[in-house]
């Protein structure tokens, strides 16, 4: 299960034996990188429920148990207490009995019941449960990806942290920054044959001038990488970058460690694939090689390599095509050096794998979030999410630089201002890609979620200009400002009578707020928002919308909601 520094552990048990003895449990529970365990008490709340908790005050991996025992001393008190008050004269037995259970010469019924109570008896454990325990990144944070250089490099980027803290974001993401391989470069578009000038994809990592541990040249130095790093902690903001396990053909692993890549029965490598797409330019790795145990150990050492460096968040590439033993022990080797390490899973894939990466230790994981745009859509995805609340933490982007979806390419801007919305307001932590802002919706082809001149591909001039930017930072903001927005499992939805119309509540205590979305982004749409009694709000109140400013008179009950195409309320009940 997943926790953040701070929260409590809830622990709840049947517990039970035969015949009527009175029972004792606790749970006990070892904090991260200590080996002593420590104890709180289990209370019974009847018909053999037990329950407590225990708070986490440090991140890394937790580990917790339930022991339970008989309590003879307490056992006896009750048996004696019942004859007493049964009537019964002669106890010369049972003092003996007690006596013996206490280690006295002699007992007296007054003395057996002021006996302290508590022995443990015939102790029986659970199996050891374990807590990822993270700090408040894992959960809650706005994140932004682009790619360096289409921003002038590191430097580029570190002369625009503040402009990104004053929009609120939390997390900036570099997908690969490493050397990019020549041979079958990819030229724009995805082409097969490259320019002379194409910089090719980055996820075809490693050339001659390095793999996973080096720097592309014209991003900048490592120096200057490790500037950028601690700049951005300076304004509050950290630097993701990409663990995609591939290379390209010229990655310096291909000639040290042939033995590490596929291969056909002719003895020609396998490139990667996931068709209909197909990466040329890209070679995986062989996790079956004979030499498995130096494949992993490299690939540790590469990311305890960029921990050395600064970095504490890494977004993983495609990690569901990797065996999950490797990340249960990838994860668990580099968060023993750095219990602040959050890793990211790029997982789009079964819901068995995406929950099973949780378990094995990644902090969040991408969703499919892009590809649901109707309120039914949203409600399934919403009710699979909570679902797997205790073990998963989603992360929502609304694009990524695979996937436009058509939502966004026939909606415009009313379209991306919804989207926007549902993602920061739906989920604690969301993201978008760069260009979003500027409602960047060219499809490469019709029925296709690629871009047109991918940035993949090419480099931009990018600047941080576009014309979202100013509902992202209001947005941002009102998710700081307000814990209901920084928690998924305080939602409640809410009936609008109109499709078009999605709205939910999010609470905690002393904060609500209701959300508010036309999914249209062609038409105005009408419909009430119905505030459940339930809510405990009193008849009538005042919200405060945090996107526009203004202020109405809300009711327990129907609430006339009137939106033009993409727009939205976010509204905060006064206290």
């Amino acid at each position: 299960m997943k926790r953040i520094v701070g929260e409590r552990v809830d622990v709840s048990a049947r517990i039970f034996r035969d015949g009527h003895d009175a029972l004792g449990a606790a749970v006990r529970y070892r904090p991260a990188g200590t080996t002593r365990w420590q104890e709180v008490p289990l209370e019974p709340l009847g018909n053999d429920h037990w329950s407590g908790s225990f708070t986490v005050d440090r991140p890394g991996t937790w580990s917790f148990r339930v022991g339970a025992w008989t309590d003879r001393i307490a056992s006896y008190q009750d048996e004696i207490r019942r004859k007493v008050e049964g009537g019964q004269a002669d106890l010369t037995g049972e003092l003996t009995e007690g006596a013996a259970l206490l280690g006295r010469a002699s007992l007296t019924v007054e003395e057996a019941l002021a006996a302290e109570a508590g022995d443990r008896s015939g102790i029986a454990s659970s199996e050891v449960y374990e807590v990822d325990v993270d700090r408040e990144l894992a959960r809650f944070g706005s994140w932004y990806e682009l790619f360096p250089r289409s921003w002038g490099g590191f430097e580029g980027v570190r002369e625009l942290l503040p402009r990104f803290a004053q929009l609120g974001f939390d997390v900036i993401y570099l997908p690969p920054i490493h050397p990019i391989g020549t041979t079958n470069r990819k030229g724009r578009n995805n082409s097969l044959t490259a320019a002379p000038s194409d910089p090719g994809s980055p996820w075809a990592i490693g050339s001659d001038e390095g793999g996973h541990e080096a720097i592309h040249p014209e991003l900048g130095t490592v120096a200057e990488f490790e500037r950028l790093v601690a700049d951005a902690r300076d304004h509050g903001i950290e630097i993701a970058i990409d663990f995609a396990i591939q290379c390209s053909p010229d990655h310096p692993w291909l000639k040290e460690h042939p033995e590490w890549f596929n291969r056909r029965p002719d003895g020609t490598l396998k490139y990667a694939e996931n068709p209909p797409k197909k990466y040329q330019d890209i070679y995986n790795v062989n996790f079956e090689s004979e030499d498995w145990k130096a494949l992993w150990a490299d690939l540790r050492d590469v990311v305890l390599l960029w921990v050395e460096r600064g970095v504490t968040v890494f977004r993983v590439d495609n990690p569901h095509t990797k065996p999950v033993p490797f990340w249960e022990w990838l994860i668990d080797e580099v968060r023993r050096e750095d219990p602040e390490v959050i890793f990211l899973a790029e997982a789009f894939t079964r819901p068995a794998m995406m929950t099973t990466l949780a378990k094995a230790g990644f902090a969040q994981s991408y969703t499919y979030f892009t590809w649901k745009n109707t309120r039914w859509e949203l409600l399934e995805f919403m009710g699979q999410l909570l679902e797997w609340s205790d073990v998963y933490r989603p992360n929502v982007f609304a694009n990524t630089p695979d996937i436009l979806h058509e939502y966004l390419q026939r909606g415009g801007p009313p379209a991306f201002e919804a989207r926007l919305v549902l993602a920061a307001t739906l989920s604690p932590a969301y993201g978008i890609y760069s260009g979003f802002e500027s409602f960047e919706n060219v499809p490469v082809r019709d029925g296709s979620e690629e871009y047109l001149d991918s940035e993949k591909y090419e480099v931009k001039r990018r600047s941080l200009d576009g014309p979202l930017l100013p509902l992202v930072a209001t947005l941002n903001r009102a998710r700081r400002e307000n814990p209901a927005l920084q928690r998924l499992d305080d939602i409640t939805f809410l009936e609008t009578e109109n499709e078009q119309l999605f709205a939910y509540m999010k609470r905690v205590p002393g904060n609500d707020v209701v959300v508010i979305v036309n999914l249209d982004p062609v038409a105005t749409q009408q419909g009430v928002c119905i505030v459940p009694v339930a809510t405990g709000l009193p008849p009538a109140y005042r919200v405060r919308d945090l996107l526009a400013g203004a202020e109405w008179t809300w009711h327990i009950g129907r609430n006339f909601v009137e939106l033009a195409p993409g727009k939205s309320h976010v509204l905060a009940v006064v206290r």
